[in-house]
């Protein structure tokens, strides 16, 4: 039987509570398709796995967070509470874009019960309005079973735990090989007094990457680095058209302001 819904103080974005998936406490549950996505209204970065980088950095700048434990992530806007690709009631403004995977695995996710245990159960925010007892939409359970779609959600999400470890094992050996430097940003739009300055986020040092060893740079183009770095690089200059995207919308920001 389903434990209670775990209310947790440090739960990933979007999510505000879990729930393990039952087929005693959800046997009547549904699942309805959702044509809109108000949790991305004012949500400016999204994290990415490196799978991602080749099709995400066509559409968003790929950066990487401060600190030690950084992550890569996707921006949807250059300012907090900006998002240039979601409309005000959270469906996207072109339907020609990449969604992070991270966005589409939401309410699920593969979580732990108890900090001790081995395997990951299939869980789900019950506060999201996609999942519930309804009488119309995609059934989660058929006699007591899983059914093909709960299958398939679960697939998914292993699929994407896989690529998590992935990119944390990239995120290793680019901390070993110490290319992760700060960004910054300087936008000059026409009839402005001053830039608009970002920084807060990392980047890799193109010049050290440029300037690696015959043996480092072999190392990171047998394992498949390589392109994942250019990826990223090419897709900083993004930065320009997320910020005009932003004067368009109305959504200026004030100088000197943070990623």
């Amino acid at each position: 039987m389903a434990s209670a819904p775990q209310q947790q103080s440090q739960l990933p974005l979007f999510y505000n509570a879990l729930e393990p998936l039952s087929s005693e406490a959800h046997a009547a549950f549904h699942s309805k398709q959702m044509d809109r996505a108000p949790f991305l209204i004012n949500q400016h970065a999204i994290p990415v796995t490196v799978d991602e980088f080749p099709l995400a950095q066509r559409f968003m700048p790929i950066v990487f967070t401060a600190g030690d434990d950084s992550i890569p992530i996707a921006l949807m806007g250059l300012n907090e509470g900006v998002n240039v690709f979601i409309d005000d009631e959270g469906k996207l403004i072109e339907n020609n874009f990449y969604v992070p995977a991270y966005v589409r695995r939401y309410p699920w996710m593969l979580a732990r019960l108890r900090p001790d245990a081995q395997e990951l159960s299939l869980c789900f925010d019950p506060t999201s309005e996609a999942i519930g007892n309804f009488e119309d939409g995609l059934a989660m359970f058929e006699d007591g079973q899983p059914t093909a779609f709960v299958k398939d959600i679960l697939s998914f999400n292993e699929s994407f735990e896989q690529a998590g470890a992935r990119t944390n094992n990239f995120m290793r050996e680019l901390k070993e090989l110490d290319l992760l430097m700060d960004g910054e940003v300087s936008i000059q739009p026409d009839g402005a007094d001053q830039p608009f300055l970002y920084r807060g986020f990392q980047m890799v040092n193109e010049e050290k990457l440029n300037e690696m060893r015959g043996d480092q740079l072999r190392k990171i183009q047998k394992n498949g680095m390589l392109p994942l770095l250019y990826a990223h690089l090419f897709s900083l200059s993004l930065m320009r058209d997320i910020f005009a995207r932003q004067v368009q919308l109305g959504k200026m920001p004030a100088p000197q302001l943070a990623v």
